[in-house]
């Protein structure tokens, strides 16, 4: 009596379902399609306008350097070199291109020096 009840109980259960394994498997490629869409993808657009950004850098260009310099470039010298003169003290240093955090305007720079002159007082 209770054997019969048992044989019938699992026959139901495995009826209602599908393959337990295949809906594993499409959670997982699930996932990983939001972790690409969210995460991955936004990052390597951000890294390509960074790059782009770097290799159109040309003579007058204001920038911030990856140390937090804020620099005038003189002169591009070869594929990855730039001369630069740093703002305040005039002073001229060979860089790398790939060192260059971001390109900025003139007013960005003028704030800059404004406020070390400020708490310089």
């Amino acid at each position: 009596m209770f054997i019969n009840n048992a044989w019938a109980q699992a026959a139901a259960d495995t009826a209602g379902s599908a393959n337990p394994g295949l809906a594993f498997l499409f959670q997982i490629v699930l996932f990983i399609l939001i972790l690409y869409f969210i995460i991955f993808r936004p990052n390597q657009k951000r890294y390509k306008a960074h790059q782009e950004m770097l290799m159109a850098i040309k003579p007058g260009d204001k920038i911030i350097t990856g140390g937090g310099f804020y620099a005038k470039v003189v002169k591009c010298e070869g594929e990855y070199d730039l001369l630069v003169e740093l703002e305040p003290s005039h002073t001229q240093a060979l860089l790398n291109r790939l060192t260059v955090r971001d390109v900025v305007s003139d007013e960005v720079v003028q704030k800059a020096n404004e406020n070390k002159k400020s708490k310089k007082k």
